[in-house]
């Protein structure tokens, strides 16, 4: 009887709980980013914006640190409802549109900044328009860096890296074949658990932005980066479609000026912090190793062999060939 007695007082005490959660509006919004850093403080600043359009009991909540789970399981959370947005790189924003990878998954393909904004905004509209059809709403775009190699041992070459063991998404299985017919072996997790595997030698190398390695000290295992603009990391904030729906139009309205705003800060603030978080790596000890002339032939030769594996695997082949051609487009304007 007594446990009859506390099963009744959990389920009361669930329906309770229901009830107060269906009376407050409640925006939740999960990401891996760091509590305090830039990409959370933009967060809380368009939370208060949303919550005062909004009025009355509003909660507006952020889980950084990835509390949630990896980007995979925050998408899976806002589609039951759990979450009502995140803020997302390419690896959680594929898992509801697929084309999105375009935009991060074709290694060296984007030469600079201005590159990787030209393309993002000729593509954006049409993108936007695919996630609403999935259900999720686009408030905000942004980036967080270049992908660079660090490691435990100094590496210039792709064949220095063979040796390695290398940090890989749990949820992306096609990049994981990718490595391993060319020689690499990666190691799938998520990122939480980079730290650990790197200090106990389950991984020796992570591929990663240089402001990520710093706020997660990386970099003091991982002591060597390589200077190599392997491929920009992109991300946008989205809600769910439901989410959207249930604001207030002074909800709505707050909510993307805040987020307009947001994906500007992000942007600009983010692509500084590079060569801040560097700066502060190598006054701690990393050590940088930048590939000659003759060694970027070799990265070059890489990334074309991984092009013809990357379209329509990893990229659906009309959006990689989209690509290719507004990047033909820019350059040769820039001519």
């Amino acid at each position: 009887m007594k446990t009859l007695g506390k099963w009744a007082a959990l389920l009361l005490a669930g329906i309770l709980a229901t009830s107060a959660l269906a009376a407050d509006k409640q925006l939740r919004i999960g990401t891996l980013a760091t509590k305090n850093s830039l990409y959370h403080r933009q967060l809380m600043e368009l939370g208060e914006a949303w919550r005062t359009a909004q009025g009355g009991n509003a909660k507006y909540l952020v889980y950084p640190d990835g509390s949630q789970g990896g980007e995979t399981d925050m998408v899976r959370r806002m589609r039951i409802g759990q979450l009502q947005g995140g803020l997302l790189s390419v690896v959680g924003l594929r898992e509801i549109e697929p084309s999105i990878a375009a935009l991060q998954n074709m290694p060296l393909m984007f030469r600079n900044w201005e590159e990787v904004d030209y393309v993002r905004e000729k593509m954006r509209p049409a993108m936007e328009n695919k996630f609403l059809d999935k259900g999720f709403v686009v408030l905000a775009w942004g980036d967080a860096g270049w992908v660079r190699f660090f490691s435990k041992e100094p590496a210039v070459r792709p064949d220095d890296f063979k040796k390695m063991k290398f940090f890989a998404w749990g949820s992306e299985v096609e990049q994981q074949e990718i490595m391993k017919s060319l020689g690499y072996t990666p190691v799938p997790l998520e990122t939480g658990d980079i730290l650990p595997a790197i200090q106990t030698g389950m991984i020796n190398a992570v591929p990663s932005t240089p402001y990520f390695a710093l706020a997660t000290q990386i970099y003091t295992t991982a002591s060597n980066m390589l200077e190599l603009n392997w491929a920009p990391i992109v991300g946008a904030l989205i809600i769910t479609k439901k989410a959207w729906d249930e604001l207030t139009p002074e909800g709505q309205a707050a909510v993307r000026e805040a987020g307009a705003k947001a994906g500007v800060q992000l942007r600009a603030k983010a692509r500084q912090e590079v060569d801040d978080a560097v700066d502060a790596m190598k006054k701690r000890g990393l050590k940088v190793n930048k590939p000659n002339a003759e060694q970027m032939q070799e990265w070059n030769r890489l990334a074309d062999n991984l092009y013809p594996r990357v379209r329509g695997k990893m990229v659906p082949a009309d959006t990689f060939d989209e690509v290719v051609g507004h990047l033909k487009a820019f350059r040769a304007g820039q001519r």
